[in-house]
């Protein structure tokens, strides 16, 4: 049993990073915090926040959870106090361990190699799942941006699972009303779909060009919401904001289970400590950085949102900013913000899709996975084969997916993730106290303990269906560990780390 605790050395991971056939050192600390905006500013305020104010309702009427209300504001400062503490003690391993596995490999060197496995396998639930929702929720928006000059067919534009788990009465007739094949009713995403094979198609091109497109999208996507802020703020209604937490702490606490979807990503820039310039300084620079300016504009955005219109109608609508817009008569200014929605989760896909196939190649090169998820371009130095593999299995689920049951896995992924981390800090300071700690966290016991205890208090928030289907999720993984990763790993057959050869690719 303890060789499945293991814990691989950090001088290990370290001589991995600086493999001269790897990953490519091009990022700064600015680059770092345009990725991690870049990263957290997307699908969760531009979709999710509708939801985690009015509350979610079942396809039969059910309540799946209650909302917040205007009291959206206190979910955002509840996630941004838990995302907090989580970022101090990923800052603290990230600049201890700059390595492409992100908490995957912090955890291979403090709480041992099946728990590293399970963390690798649960990541997938935030970067590749949670961009299934991302997808989904960009072609939203660019239908409600193209639509009056591009009619697109609902059925070309919305997800089997879409409507079948949908509440409204005419995106669930559309099972009857679009095409049939052999009784199968014809109900495809595509724009999601094109969306995701072009951004793996940018990400194939190289880190540097994916940086600079990314700061493009991000300037884009700032000025769109500044936009917003500065016209929603003309056209308050007071009385939107009463009752203003109508179902009590209840509906903080839901609302922060699903809004969390709005905070993942600030981590996703630790995937790139491999393709980063003095990580030791700059990954801590990004990390706090682009946190604590999301914070910031979300607490401002959610106040202004609630108070244009009534909290309760947030939720019928896939482009909730959108939508109060264009309650408020501004269906001019509404066009611009789905333009900045556009650009602004296409951002969140570049990042995500480019942070999963780091979490692959980490894994392949410790034999946990095959050697193929190994391989680097000799041209551009990204690990081509796995970007393309996660491109096309996330391109597909867009196709026919459901935006609402993504966002509770990736959330419950990403919170069970986070609170090993801050575990993990604290484990770290006992197994190895000498080893030099470029940024420190201060009060590390109280900071790593808080912050995994407020990462599970998220976690409860979220429904039975979300702790199920995570439950399975996990099974699944373990039964792939001990059918492959525990034969073949190289920790335990002691012969090195997979050796990473740059293909003519």
């Amino acid at each position: 049993m303890s060789s499945f605790f293991s814990r691989k050395p950090i001088a290990a991971l370290l001589a991995e990073g600086e493999n001269p056939n790897g990953l490519k050192r091009a990022l700064g600390a600015g680059d770092l915090i345009m990725l991690a905006i870049g990263a957290v500013i997307g699908a969760g305020i531009f979709g999710s926040i509708g939801s985690a104010a009015a509350g979610q309702i079942g396809p039969n009427g059910e309540v799946i959870r209650v909302g917040a209300g205007p009291a959206l504001v206190l979910s955002f400062l509840l996630l941004g106090a838990a995302c907090a503490l989580a970022g101090l003690c990923y800052a603290e391993l990230a600049s201890m361990i700059p390595q492409a596995g992100s908490a995957y490999a912090y955890t291979y060197a403090t709480l041992g190699e099946l728990v590293a496995w399970i963390i690798g396998w649960d990541l997938i639930l935030e970067y590749a799942v949670g961009n299934v929702a991302v997808a989904i929720s960009w072609g939203d928006y660019f239908k409600s941006l193209v639509g009056d000059w591009i009619p697109i067919p609902d059925w070309l534009t919305t997800g089997y699972r879409t409507a079948l788990l949908s509440s409204d009465p005419k995106i669930h007739g559309m099972l009857d009303s679009a095409p049939h094949v052999l009784g199968v009713p014809i109900l495809v995403n595509v724009p999601a779909f094109a969306i995701v094979m072009f951004i793996t198609w940018l990400l194939l091109r190289g880190v540097r060009e994916s940086a600079r497109a990314n700061n493009i999208m991000v300037a884009v996507k700032l000025i769109v919401l500044a936009i917003f802020i500065f016209v929603g703020m003309q056209h308050i209604n007071t009385a939107n904001y009463h009752p203003f937490a109508p179902n009590g702490f209840k509906g903080i606490h839901q609302g922060a289970a699903i809004v969390f979807f709005a905070y993942i990503g600030f981590d996703a820039i630790s995937t790139a400590a491999e393709e980063t310039k003095n990580p030791q300084r700059n990954l801590p620079i990004g990390i706090l950085g682009g946190l604590a300016i999301c914070t910031v504009i979300y607490i401002v955005i959610g106040a202004v949102l609630t108070g244009m219109v009534p909290s309760q109608d947030l939720g019928k609508a896939a482009d909730p900013l959108a939508y109060a817009l264009k309650a408020t008569g501004m269906n001019g200014i509404a066009k611009i913000v789905a333009f900045g929605a556009v650009f602004s989760m296409a951002a969140v896909l570049l990042v995500f899709q480019y942070g999963q196939p780091r979490i692959f190649y980490a894994m392949a090169r410790d034999g946990l996975l095959p050697r193929w998820a190994a391989k680097v371009s000799g041209k551009s130095r990204v690990p081509y084969v796995t970007t393309m593999l996660t491109g096309v299995i996330v391109a597909v689920w867009s196709l026919i997916g459901d935006a609402g049951e993504t966002y509770d896995l990736t959330n419950i992924g990403t919170l069970f993730a986070f609170a090993l981390v801050c575990i993990g800090v604290i484990v770290l300071r006992y197994t190895d106290p000498d080893r030099p700690r470029p940024f420190r966290v201060p009060f590390v016991h109280v900071v790593g303990i808080a912050g995994a205890l407020l990462c599970v208090f998220v976690m409860r928030g979220l429904p039975t269906l979300a702790w199920v289907r995570f439950g399975w999720w996990l099974l699944i993984g373990l039964a792939l560990y001990f059918a492959y990763g525990y034969r073949n790993s190289t920790l335990r057959r002691g012969t090195g780390p997979v050796v990473v050869e740059p293909s003519k690719q």
